[in-house]
């Protein structure tokens, strides 16, 4: 069942309150953050690989049509079939007949952020088809009813006594039968899930590459479930971004060693399967790929936005994100969170819900820092900060939409006057003098006016006081130094 996501400053409340959560994501990106360091150090060419897959990603999206079709020309001269999609009911629409022609209620599915982001789960329900996600995180995820918190781990939020709860419910175990123990855990999923691939006619996939030369198309995993889709059933059908298509075997080299080492810390994934249309005796009788549009070309269009589309979905950024660490993936309303949420999903979806995401961040730059193909999120986030206001300014009927947007105005004035600036000095003195307090030692042997700061600030100001430690105007401010400075030293001058 769809759910409408409640808008981001209300979702990351609750993040925030979630202390379970807090922990959970704090030692996963940590270790992983820890891990990717080590492999990728290992390297000495690291920096260059990164460089070549920007450069090599910027040049497909240059030239996507004509490896699209390049692709498609490959995959139907293989056996398989080519379906395009302009959106997402586009290619839920086509999925859902693929599946009804051949008869079966019941599919299995390997991790796929793409059917999630068109919501393909919920579109076979509507014909009474029930989609099983094979993998072991997104299946404890679809158990629960959740949507996904992480790109890699999506079951990140949940802790091991939770996935007991949940799996002694669905698999309806006895609790003797089943401990909190990872290993009996994973067991247990594996039992429920062999009967299902065992049984599946049909397989539905994502793609984390595509290779137009051959039209070879290639998913990598981390447990199995993912070959297991793409081979034992009679129909395999893909669902895959236009994006995701690459020119050539040499550049699927360059992203098959940056892919892995920045989203788990490995230096190859365990399971790296791919295949080229259909053979006789060997794997799926049919093979169906579903090209999917979803806002992509008006995203191609967007000289800022092109870059979002470099993203090979490894999570990295995530990992060492400050704000996606303590709010949770849950908060962005989407199947992509963290900073790439951030800039993909106004891109893609472009709607007014988004506008709350490019402020999302910080701005440390800690993400552009550990993204294998370069992308400059925080560049991207503050162009889409300042389209937000300028929207913002088109709707309002005064062209002033907020109180902070009125004070960013007033401030600019004030910043490109020095007389201005200095007199906004003054009266900040007199005006602060209620709100100034002692700082209660924050500061070891700080004394006098070192540990004083600003507290319940009134108005707007009010949440910012509240959680932050604000330093006073001074009572001398440089420029009335340096110009008492300047005097004495004339003074002395003129003396001698």
């Amino acid at each position: 069942m769809t759910r409408i996501p409640l808008p981001y400053h209300r979702a990351a409340r609750d993040g925030l309150r979630n202390a379970q959560q807090r922990a959970n994501l704090r030692m996963v990106t940590t270790r992983i953050r820890a891990k990717r360091a080590d492999v990728t150090a290992e390297l000495p060419d690291w920096e260059a690989l990164r460089e070549a897959g920007a450069r090599s990603k910027d040049h497909l999206l240059r030239n996507l049509d004509t490896y699209l079709v390049r692709l498609e020309e490959r995959v139907t001269a293989a056996g398989g079939t080519v379906h395009w999609a302009r959106d997402a009911a586009e290619a839920n629409g086509i999925v859902r007949r693929l599946v009804a022609t051949t008869g079966e209620r019941e599919v299995v599915k390997v991790k796929s952020m793409t059917t999630d982001e068109i919501g393909l789960n919920d579109a076979l329900a509507e014909d009474g088809v029930v989609a099983i996600e094979t993998d072991l995180a997104e299946l404890i995820v679809q158990l629960a009813n959740e949507e996904p918190s992480h790109i890699l781990v999506p079951a990140i939020h949940k802790n091991r006594a939770e996935i007991r709860a949940l799996f002694l419910e669905a698999f309806e175990l006895d609790p003797s039968e089943l401990s909190d123990d990872p290993a009996e855990l994973t067991a247990a999923a594996r039992r429920f899930l062999r009967a299902r691939f065992l049984d599946a006619r049909v397989g539905i996939s994502g793609a984390n590459f595509a290779v137009a030369e051959t039209g070879t198309v290639g998913v990598v995993e981390s447990e199995g479930n993912g070959r297991m889709c793409t081979t034992l059933p009679d129909t395999l059908i893909t669902v895959m971004g236009i994006e995701k298509v690459l020119p050539s075997w040499r550049d699927l080299e360059v992203l098959l060693q940056l892919l892995p080492r920045s989203a788990t810390a490995e230096r190859m994934n365990p399971y790296t399967s791919f295949w080229t249309g259909v053979h006789e005796g060997d794997g799926p009788e049919a093979f169906h790929l579903v090209l999917l549009d979803a806002g992509r070309a008006r995203t191609l269009a967007d000289a800022t936005g092109r870059d979002t589309l470099r993203c090979i979905r490894c999570s990295a950024c995530l990992n060492v994100c400050p704000v996606y660490e303590r709010v949770g993936g849950h908060a962005y309303g989407s199947v992509y969170p963290g900073p790439i949420g951030a800039i993909l999903n106004p891109h893609l979806r472009d709607e007014k819900r988004d506008r709350e995401l490019p402020y999302a961040s910080t701005l440390c730059g800690a993400c552009t820092d550990v993204c294998p193909v370069k992308i400059d999120i925080p560049k991207i986030l503050v162009e889409l900060r300042r389209r937000v206001v300028h929207d913002r300014r088109a709707e309002s009927p005064i062209g002033v939409p907020s109180l902070e947007d009125a004070a960013m105005r007033t401030t600019a004035g004030v910043f490109a006057s020095r007389r201005r600036y200095e007199a906004a000095q003054r009266w900040a003195r007199l005006g602060q003098r209620p709100f100034v307090r002692r700082g209660g030692g924050r500061a070891s042997g700080a004394s006098g006016d070192d540990d004083r700061v600003l507290r319940s600030l009134p108005g707007p100001l009010a949440g910012w006081s509240a959680v932050r430690d604000l330093r006073p105007v001074p009572k001398r401010a440089f420029r009335d130094w340096w110009r008492q400075r300047e005097r004495e030293h004339a003074r002395d001058g003129e003396n001698r």
